[in-house]
């Protein structure tokens, strides 16, 4: 098996927001998605969301803010599981909640070293 990068993305600007009870039950549906995926012992690292502030360094010391506004999508959490395939890991993204928000998943391998 090997380890696999889930990076969640979506425009966090034109999803919608919800009321209390409507973000509570899309926490749930991550929390049971992340549940299901370690009840098959697949699951690494849970992961956690990212708040949308941030910062970029770049060469010469250079720190900016970050990401930037003008960038649609935004990373907005990931997890770490394991497969056998990459395929097999997209196949585990396939009912990634973020995609019933508008949102996608993007599978990446983590070499080993």
């Amino acid at each position: 098996m090997k380890d696999f990068l889930l990076v969640y993305r979506a425009d966090y600007k034109s999803m919608p927001q919800g009321s209390p009870e409507e973000m509570q039950a899309v926490t749930k549906s991550w929390m049971d998605w992340i549940g299901g995926i370690a009840a098959q012992g697949k699951l690494t690292a849970a992961g956690a969301p990212l708040t949308s502030a941030g910062k970029v360094v770049k060469p010469g010391n250079v720190i900016t803010d970050g990401p930037y506004a003008e960038i649609k999508e935004t990373i907005g959490g990931y997890s770490i599981v394991k497969a056998a395939s990459i395929e097999e890991a997209a196949e585990i993204s396939k009912s990634c909640p973020i995609l019933f928000a508008g949102g996608n998943v993007e599978v990446r391998e983590i070499a080993a070293m």
